[in-house]
């Protein structure tokens, strides 16, 4: 992780974790340690990298990444629930709403340092955060339209971040590079994992036999069988004249 005085985001795609560095604040890295999990901080990463391509902090269309959205969702995210491309927005959307600012409770990420505690009434064990902290992580996310028109904003200026100091790490490469690298890893896991095994696409050669000509052999039987029937006689005939009792 990158130290520094200045606020900073940073999400590394190595261990799947981003750090999260605000002035004055304690510092925080959420751990996004499972196949699903995993697949939202892609989410996440693909809205940063594409407001970095445009210089400024708006929201991203999602429409314009299905494609992409679902190579994320078959590869890292482990095809968790639908694998349909109609369906991803409308997860997509409901997380990004819901799931994801809830810092109290994290469901789609584990709070590195710290520990879950008993929660009060229905609520299961939660994390304690004042609600700075809170408001703070959830005004990062930011979304317009519906289920089927999903525009996202990762609202890094809402906690005084800026455009310079969110950054994405994958390998030794930085930002764009590194992003770019990562699909690249994650087109080339996809397409070994569809490719045919070499032994296993040549075709089998096919058995070779050598059959006994064995209807031949029966039609000389058949035609011969008094012969052997008269020798096997003489044969016995012999015998008995040889053979004498003492």
């Amino acid at each position: 992780m990158v130290e520094s005085s200045r606020p900073f985001i940073q999400i590394d795609l190595n261990e799947f974790k981003l750090h999260l560095h605000l002035r004055n604040r304690t510092p925080l890295t959420f751990h996004f340690d499972s196949p699903s999990r995993r697949f939202y901080l892609s989410v996440i990463t693909l809205v940063v990298n594409e407001m970095k391509k445009l210089g400024k902090i708006k929201s991203i269309p999602l429409q314009d990444h299905l494609d992409l959205l679902a190579l994320l969702n078959e590869t890292i995210g482990g095809a968790a629930g639908s694998s349909d491309k109609g369906n991803l927005l409308h997860r997509i959307y409901r997380k990004w709403k819901d799931a994801l600012p809830n810092l109290e409770e994290a469901p789609l990420f584990k709070v590195l340092g710290r520990k879950k505690e008993e929660g009060d009434g229905a609520i299961g064990k939660v994390y304690a955060f004042t609600d700075v902290e809170k408001d703070g992580w959830a005004n990062l996310f930011e979304y317009k339209g519906s289920d089927e028109n999903v525009r996202l904003k990762f609202a890094i200026d809402k906690i005084g971040v800026g455009l310079n100091e969110a950054s994405i790490i994958f390998g030794d490469s930085l930002n764009g590079d590194a992003w770019d690298r990562f699909i690249s890893n994650l087109k080339a896991m996809e397409q070994e994992r569809f490719e045919p095994d070499e032994e296993k696409a040549l075709p089998e050669p096919a058995p070779v036999s050598f059959p006994l000509p064995q209807k031949e052999k029966s039609s000389w039987l058949k035609h011969n069988r008094w012969l052997l029937l008269i020798a096997a006689l003489g044969i016995l005939a012999g015998a008995l004249v040889i053979w004498k009792p003492i």
